[in-house]
């Protein structure tokens, strides 16, 4: 990953006010989040990974909290909300859902912000053919191996997939791997 590319790009995406950041991990985006947020919720499924995203950013009076974003519910709206690599892991059956469930967390005039690898990643994934829903296997530096779900969108194909979910969208390439996008439900401006 070109984190420098990556932070480049996240200074040009319009992130600010009261931010949701789903699917934190262990806070990498969520402490280059921290300044130009009002405020911050960082929302994660992992107990374990929030326990690092936590430890990493205990100086700021960022809100966690520990859920499954299909089953969440928002207890408030907010400006922007924010995802890096977290799209390509969601199963295409709960694609509507999700955004439907994105709709509902944005005050009016919000916008969701995002980043996520680019077709091309597709060279350097190993898929799993026998899988129900597009899945790749990742082997971790421990020598580990964990099957994740990994659905590869294509800037014109996404655009057109929320457009038909009733979101005006402007996704661009970052690098060859990756790409930023924005997206606003159609007639929120």
């Amino acid at each position: 990953m070109d984190m420098p590319r990556l932070v480049e790009a996240l200074d040009e995406l319009p992130v600010s006010g009261n931010v949701l950041e789903v699917a934190c991990g262990t806070g990498q985006w969520t402490q280059l989040l921290a300044d130009r947020a009002r405020s911050l919720t960082a929302l994660d499924a992992a107990p374990e990974m929030l326990r690092i995203a936590r430890a990493r950013m205990q100086d700021t009076p960022t809100r966690f909290i520990e859920a499954d974003i299909f089953t969440w519910e928002p207890d408030r709206q907010f400006d922007t909300v924010f995802f890096a690599f977290w799209l390509s892991h969601v199963p295409p059956v709960e694609m509507e859902a999700f955004w439907d469930l994105l709709r509902w967390a944005l005050a009016p005039g919000g916008c969701v912000a995002f980043f996520d690898d680019a077709p091309a990643k597709a060279e350097i994934e190993e898929a799993v053919s026998e899988a129900q829903v597009p899945t790749v296997r990742r082997r971790l530096a421990d020598g580990s191996q964990h099957l994740t779900v990994k659905v590869l969108h294509d800037a014109a194909g996404l655009t057109k997939q929320l457009d038909s979910l009733g979101w005006e969208a402007h996704i661009e390439p970052v690098d060859t791997y990756h790409f930023a996008g924005i997206a606003r439900p159609r007639g929120s401006e």
